[in-house]
């Protein structure tokens, strides 16, 4: 956890929002979905890796080609197990837009609204879906989801913080050098965790949170 000095009365109003959302039982037609992007650079192998073998590990050359870097997008509903993925170029408002839109018609068509839940990014935010779309499918996306943001510097609060590291432990932590091989790798990773329904046991609770940090709380 970060550093903290004082918690004030705004930090603990969405903290407590999220982790009351958190404590609320599964509801299909109300999924809570925890989303999350991370920046991966494209790492390129100047030599051959040689494989691993029975006595000796995998060895790599200490140099290599940097070929840019790609954005991982990911939403999670950790309580049904379910991620949706995507790679994209960037993260700019549109591609948030365009990723948010995927998750509601593709990832949960089913739901009568999504509760997302997210960091306080400039690009998070209702005005990224009236640059991407006209009006009408804009306001239709929206009319599908409710914004939860976690506190500045408290993206621990997120899940989808903690399925990127899992990701990045499985799948993405190592170079990979064209955004079409992450692009697969993630997609097969993603499958992957998906047949197999792995879900987050979330146990940070509010009362765990008024227990541990109440003495930085601002009156």
């Amino acid at each position: 956890m970060w550093c903290i000095k004082e918690i004030d009365a705004e930090y603990r109003g969405c903290m407590y929002d999220v982790l009351d959302l958190y404590e609320k039982p599964y509801n299909p037609k109300r999924p809570q979905v925890c989303l999350d992007e991370k920046l991966k650079h494209l790492i390129g192998e100047k030599r051959k890796p040689i494989p691993m073998k029975p006595g000796s590990c995998e060895k790599v050359d200490y140099e290599y080609d940097r070929n840019g870097t790609a954005n991982i997008f990911v939403a999670l509903d950790f309580k049904e197990g379910k991620r949706i993925t995507q790679v994209t170029n960037q993260r700019t408002m549109k591609d948030f837009a365009l990723f948010v839109k995927k998750v509601v018609d593709e990832g949960f068509p089913d739901a009568e609204v999504i509760d997302l839940i997210c960091d306080n990014l400039n690009t998070h935010k209702p005005k990224s879906f009236y640059e991407a779309f006209e009006k009408d499918e804009a306001e239709r996306i929206l009319n599908k989801i409710e914004f939860h943001y976690t506190p500045k510097h408290a993206s621990w609060l997120n899940a989808a913080e903690i399925e990127i590291n899992v990701m990045d432990i499985e799948c993405t932590g190592r170079r990979i050098g064209d955004k079409e091989t992450l692009s697969s790798e993630v997609q097969a990773w993603t499958k992957r965790r998906n047949d197999q329904k792995k879900k987050i046991n979330w146990k940070f609770t509010r009362e765990k949170a008024d227990k541990k940090l109440s003495k930085y709380y601002i009156p």
